[in-house]
Order: C-alpha cells, then sequence, then structure tokens
C-alpha cells in the first residue's frame, strides 16, 4: 500500500476535521465510552506508553492523557499532526504509519485505534494487526473502533468516506483476526445502525488483550 495519497488526503481536510471532529466525539456519548474503561484498565495494569494510532487531530490523545493516560499519537498526515500539536501542545504527536510504528517491541501498554483501520485494505489487516501485536507487552490492551457491516459473508464493504477509499468491517471478522494474531477479546460494543443519522451504518469498538509475546 502507498501511504501518500492517504496523506494528502488527510492533508487537504485536516483544517476541517480539526474543526468538527473533536466536537462530534465529546458531544455523542456512545462513541467514547470504552475510553474511559481502557484507560483505567491501562492504569490498573500499571500505565506505560499508549499510543493513539491514527490520531487525526488529537482529541483521542488528548481525552486519554486527561484520564491519566501517558498517550502519544501518530499519524501519517504532517497537517493532522501540525493541528494536533498546536490544539494540545503539551501532548506528543508524530508522523508515522500504523503499520510500522517507530516503537520497539513490547513497549506500550496500550493501542488505541479510532476509526483508522478502515483505509487499511482487508488483505493487510493481519499485518496491521501483528504490528499492533509486536508493540505491545503481553497483556496490553487495543481498543478499536470502527463502522460496521453486517453483511451475509465476508470480511469488509468499501463506502464512501469524504478524504479517501475506506471499508467498513465486521466485527466477528475483526475479532477472529486479533485472535489468529495473539488477541483475547475483552470486551465490545455495538451502537445501532439507526444512531447514525448520515449512512445507518454500525458503529463497533472492540477491546483485545495481548495474550502472546
Amino acid at each position: 500500500m502507498t501511504y501518500a495519497p492517504l496523506a494528502a488526503a488527510y492533508d487537504a481536510v485536516a483544517a476541517r476535521y480539526a474543526e468538527c471532529i473533536p466536537g462530534r466525539y465529546h458531544e455523542t456519548p456512545l462513541h467514547h465510552a470504552m475510553i474511559p474503561a481502557f484507560a483505567a484498565m491501562v492504569l490498573a495494569g500499571g500505565g506505560g506508553p499508549v499510543a493513539d494510532a491514527g490520531c487525526g487531530p488529537g482529541h483521542v490523545t488528548a481525552h486519554l492523557s486527561a484520564l491519566g493516560v501517558d498517550a502519544f499519537g501518530v499519524d501519517v498526515s504532517p497537517e493532522m499532526v501540525a493541528r494536533a500539536r498546536a490544539d494540545h501542545p503539551g501532548l506528543r504527536f508524530e508522523v508515522g504509519l500504523m503499520g510500522a510504528l517507530d516503537v520497539p517491541a513490547a513497549a506500550l501498554a496500550g493501542v488505541v485505534a479510532n476509526h483508522s483501520i478502515i483505509h487499511t485494505p482487508p488483505e493487510l489487516l493481519p499485518e496491521t494487526f501483528a504490528e499492533f501485536g509486536r508493540v505491545l507487552a503481553s497483556g496490553g490492551l487495543l481498543l478499536l473502533g470502527f463502522p460496521g457491516y453486517e453483511g451475509p459473508e465476508g470480511l469488509a464493504e468499501p463506502f464512501d468516506h469524504m478524504a479517501y477509499p475506506a471499508h467498513r468491517y465486521a466485527l466477528d471478522g475483526v475479532a477472529g483476526l486479533l485472535l489468529e494474531a495473539g488477541f483475547a477479546e475483552v470486551a465490545r460494543l455495538v451502537v445501532a445502525p439507526g444512531e447514525d443519522a448520515r449512512r445507518g451504518f454500525p458503529t463497533a469498538y472492540l477491546l483485545a488483550r495481548r495474550t502472546t509475546g
């Protein structure tokens, strides 16, 4: 996968995202309901650094930090990272790829990928989950958020994302790939399709624990 077009697409919408996405996140309780639980579990496990992979304008990174987590953000878009640094000057943000994190093996207590795997082609999800497993310590936590797919078969379906080609994913299919990558499911939250006024998609949140190293 070539990442330059994805970075350019998000550079072009960075200002719009910074203006509307953080507000939408905070105003919709179910879309951040798993974050406090994730943060509490990371801290209960002794804490440690947490990567917000695909951090966009940094609102989830800031939320995690406010909950006491040592969080930093990574995004493919330099403009998104610039916006995140401007809006949250006390936090660390880096330009990088969530599928190739600049982090040593087993160095993280957690990874959050909030609606950022949507641009990962289905055939590359195993590689991405393997990378999350590489950087997580044994027992580390992974929280995924993504638009759900409830089709009769298959893992994914493309949809008309405003910035770049994207997929929505079957929750059970994602859970199965995580199991193969050495994760155990901890919890899931599914927001009903009717709550998505624009597309009518369910929204899925999946919390998993790294079980093998």
